[in-house]
This record gives C-alpha cells, sequence and structure tokens, in this order.
C-alpha cells in the first residue's frame, strides 16, 4: 500500500514513540529501590548521548530522505534496510541484556530510562517534522 510521502514521517513518529515508551517503561519500572540523584543524573547523560549523538542525527537524515521520495511510497519506507536492521539489533541486544543477568537493575533502571526517552523524543521530532511538512494539516 502506497501513501503520501509525507505520513511516512508520521508512521516513523508513532513507531519510535512506542519504542520509546516501552523501553522508558521497562527502565522506570527498574528504578525501584534505586532512585537517587546520581542515577537520575547519569540516566540524562545517557538520554543526552543518545538524543544528541544517534537520535538527532538520525531523524535529521530519515526526515530529507523521505522528503525527497517521489509524492507516494510504500508504508514501509519511513526507514531503509539500514536502518532495520540496526533497529532489530537494539531489540534482541537489549532483550538479551535485560534477560541475561548480566547486568545490574541499577544499570537497567539508568540505561533504559536514559534509552527510552531518547527513543521518544525521536519520536517527537518526527512529528514535529510531520507537521512542518504538513503545514495545511
Amino acid at each position: 500500500m502506497k501513501i503520501k510521502k509525507e505520513f511516512l514521517l508520521f508512521i516513523a513518529s508513532v513507531v519510535w514513540m512506542i519504542a520509546g515508551f516501552n523501553v522508558l517503561r521497562l527502565g522506570v519500572i527498574a528504578y525501584e529501590g534505586h532512585l537517587e540523584l546520581l542515577n537520575i543524573v547519569l540516566s540524562l547523560l545517557v538520554y543526552g548521548f543518545f538524543q544528541f549523538m544517534i537520535f538527532g542525527k538520525m531523524v535529521k537524515k530519515h526526515s530529507k530522505r523521505i522528503v525527497a521520495y517521489d509524492e507516494k511510497q510504500y508504508f514501509w519506507k519511513f526507514f531503509d534496510k539500514k536502518s532495520f536492521l540496526i533497529m532489530a539489533f537494539m531489540i534482541t541486544f537489549g532483550v538479551v541484556l535485560r534477560n541475561s543477568g548480566w547486568v545490574s537493575e541499577r544499570f537497567i533502571a539508568i540505561f533504559y530510562t536514559g534509552l527510552g526517552f531518547a527513543l521518544f523524543m525521536a519520536g517527537v521530532l518526527f512529528l514535529i517534522n510531520f507537521f512542518k511538512y504538513n503545514r495545511e494539516i
């Protein structure tokens, strides 16, 4: 099914916000018993790294790619093949890491909260771009 290219930004927004919410939720749940100022600061550092070094750049790259498309595209074109592979790796690694016992609950709380918030905010940035490129909506 082909859709207007601008709606790919909306799909990307929904996908990233759902993923971010789910990871953030796991981090917040893990924070029980670990809520300390140092841990919050560390979560904010994780957020900052992922948001400004990875996801913010990714949103710009994919938004530019999407608006450069011809008018209609398949709905899965909100990502390129490389991005789908990276997402699959991240999901797999995250599940393995969380369930393996290799890291502490404190690490899960800090890392997942920061990462989840950065993922969610990437979704928000895609949504902002959706409205930016669809001013008539």
